[in-house]
Order: C-alpha cells, then structure tokens, then sequence
C-alpha cells in the first residue's frame, strides 16, 4: 500500500536544493574572480642559456678595446724622379735589403745627356774663375807696381824740397828754384794718395768679380748636383734595411716623374694602429699604458698617437710596442687594450649585453636559492672592457643575470630550471 508524502517534506527538498544551487554558483563566482585577479605564472629559463656574474667590491681598471693592425714606423715609398724607362727588376718583393741594394735600373737619355751638359757647364765656369783669378790679380800687380813708382817719385821730390829749401836759406839756390821744388813735391804727393785708393778700390773690384764668378759656379755646382742625384736615381736603391714590399711596375714600362715604383719598410720596428669606437675614446690621452695581443703573445706598449678624425665611427689610436712577439709583421690583425685608469674601492660587476655607462638599466637579480629572478633598476657608473661600476640597485654579493633579456622585457620575474 502506498503512503503518501507529505506537503512539507517535498518544500524541505526543494529549499535545499535551491541553497546548493546557490552556494555552488558563489562557490564558481568566487574561483572565477580568483583567477581572473592572479598574475600569470613566471615564465621559465633555462639556466644554461643565461650568463651571470656576481657584484664584487675592489679595484677595478677601466680599458678600451679595439681591433687593428701591425704597421711599421719605418716606411720608404720610393718614387721615379724624372720620365724614365723601366730597364730590369733586379728582386722581387719580400727580399730583405739594405739601404744600398739596387731594386731596379730606369734608363732616360734626356737625364744622362742633361747631367753630362750640367758637369762641362760646371767644368767651363771653374775655367773662367781661374782665368778671371790670374787677369785680376796681374791688373791689381800692375796698379801696385805703378803706385809704388808714383810713392818713389814722391819720396825723391820731397827730399829735393828739403835740400832745395836749406840751400834757399843759404842764398846757394834762388827762391824760384825751391819753389819749383816744393811744387813738383806737392804733386807726386797727391798723385801718390791718388794711386793708393786707387790700389785700395782694385783690391776691393777683385774680390767682388771673384765673388760674381764663384755665385755662378755655386749656381752651376748644385744644378750640375741635381743631375747627377736624377743620374744616379735611375738605379733605384731601397734607402734603409728592411723588406722590399712592393713594386707596382714592369720592365718596359714608362714611368712619369713622381711615379711610386717601389715601397721599402723596417719589418724589425712596428707600431699598432688600433680603431676605437668613439664612444669610447673620449678618455684615452698619450703616454697610458697598453697590451696588444698577436694571438701569438702579448707585447706591452703606450699610446703614442691619437687621431683627431673620426672615420666610420672609430678613432685611430697608434700605440707604440715596448717589445717583440713570434711570428709579429706588417699588417698582422691584433687585439689591443688601452688602460685608462684605476678606480680604487667601488663596486663592480660584469658589463651586460646591453646599457652604456652613466645609464639606468634594468636587470634581472636571482634570487638567494638560485631558483628564480626578479627583475630591479640599476644605475651603472663608469665602464671598462669586461666590467661596470654598481651606483645603486645592486649589493656587494648579489648575483645578477648579464645576457640579452630583451624578450622577457614584459615580465618582472623568471623562473630558472
């Protein structure tokens, strides 16, 4: 027989039913706007595709760098003076050679036919010295000879005055007769100053014409000399010891007067020429010290020149090498560091993948287990090679991840597997 439910007991279910529907829709609510206000999960890294350094506190030295070449300081670019033929090559480059190793003979008529004309012109104007030398000084010995009859004439006339003048006195004589005498006497002794300049003045013509001559000899000697120095240059010597580099021209060819036909260098005295980005320059001056690396040693040196150009972003810096290394010659690619001073006590810590100095970056701090990162603003100070100074954000001790984190530049935090 069935009993049938009462009126209530079909409400008590119904009510309870309706509160679980209730509580289960704030029970899902409430998670949803759970979720909906938690920050996404950190993203993972692994750890052995990121680079980290640890903040130290010490001196650090701050360098440039800069990639370059060996170049020797000695360098002899030789050049044809005169329009000429090439004759013979006598060596080839990359012989070693001393200042006097003839490279090659040039031939030229018109040089050996003016330096032959130079030398009989030279030759013909020392014959006129000569000439003229022995015609000036007989002139000058006959004008001696005529003075020295006119000075004693003049001695002989005024002893006669004096003689005629005491036998006046005596009445042996008349006064005409002494006054004629003192008259001749007064003669020959204007005539004897006379010849005396004249003497003077010839002497004093003889070095002058001698003078004249000797300038055009001078004249001729250096013309004749730079002939004979053009003459001569047709056999082409290197000037210094060294290595025979180049030789940009062939037998027969005709070369122009400045022609460079040949380069000579001192392989044993070389000097590193090193291209620094010009935002890094500014603080290189002379005499600091440097070490060039030929990636078969390292040579010590100081900066002995800086150019005041900037070329494609690079300053030239030539540093002079203090020492030798195996295997050093020109054009040999080098490394060269530049020390540009020493901070005493600061803080440091690898330089990262991106931030200049005298910046505030952001960087990514690991945490103290190691397992995670989070990221933090940093002021960076002075910059050397490998290093950067800490001015806030970092301490002594921690650990800071220095690769390019560019594509995490959404997030504050990483996770590190």
């Amino acid at each position: 027989m069935d009993i049938q439910r009462s009126a209530s007991v079909a409400a008590a279910k119904r009510k309870r039913r309706i509160i679980v529907s209730v509580l289960a829709i704030i029970f899902i609510a409430g998670v949803t706007l759970g979720l909906s206000r938690l920050k996404p999960a950190a993203p993972t890294v692994e750890r052995s595709t990121i680079w980290t350094d640890t903040v130290k506190r010490g001196p650090m030295i701050r360098q440039v760098r800069g990639l370059g070449t060996l170049v020797p300081v000695d360098i002899r670019s030789i050049s044809s003076l005169t329009d000429a033929t090439v004759e013979r090559r006598r060596i080839l480059p990359g012989t070693q050679v001393k200042a006097d190793t003839i490279i090659m003979d040039l031939s030229d008529p018109v040089t050996e036919q003016a330096a032959q004309d130079a030398e009989l012109q030279l030759k013909a104007a020392e014959a006129d010295y000569k000439n003229l030398e022995v015609k000036v000084e007989s002139d000058l010995m006959t004008q001696r000879s005529n003075a020295a009859t006119v000075s004693a004439d003049y001695s002989d006339a005024k002893t006669k005055a004096q003689i005629d003048q005491q036998l006046c006195k005596l009445g042996v004589i008349s006064g005409q007769a002494c006054q004629s005498s003192e008259t001749h006497a007064q003669e020959l002794a204007t005539r004897n100053q006379i010849e005396e300049q004249r003497v003077a003045i010839n002497t004093k013509s003889v070095a002058s014409q001698l003078a004249v001559q000797q300038a055009k000899i001078d004249e001729l000697k250096a013309l004749y000399e730079l002939k004979k120095k053009q003459l001569d240059a047709l056999h082409v010597r290197a000037g210094i010891d060294g290595v025979l580099t180049e030789v940009p021209v062939v037998e027969g060819q005709r070369v122009t007067a400045g022609t460079n036909i040949a380069k000579v260098v001192d392989p044993t005295h070389l000097k590193a020429e090193l291209k620094i980005a010009e935002t890094q320059s500014k603080d290189i001056t002379f005499g600091q010290p440097a070490s060039i690396d030929t990636h078969n040693g390292i040579i010590d040196g100081t900066v002995m020149r800086i150019d005041p150009a900037v070329i494609n972003g690079t300053v030239t810096v030539d540093v002079k090498l203090d020492g030798h290394a195996p295997g050093e010659r020109p054009d040999l690619s080098v490394d060269g560091t530049i020390d540009l001073d020493r901070l005493a006590n600061v803080e440091f810590v690898g330089r990262p993948a991106f931030g200049q100095e005298n910046s505030t970056v952001s960087m990514f701090k690991l945490d103290p287990d190691g397992k995670g990162a989070t990221r933090v603003t940093v002021k960076l100070g002075r910059s050397s090679v490998n290093a950067v100074e800490i001015l806030g954000g970092l301490n002594e001790g921690d650990q800071v991840i220095l690769s390019d984190m560019s594509r995490w530049d959404n997030v504050d935090r990483i996770r590190l597997e």
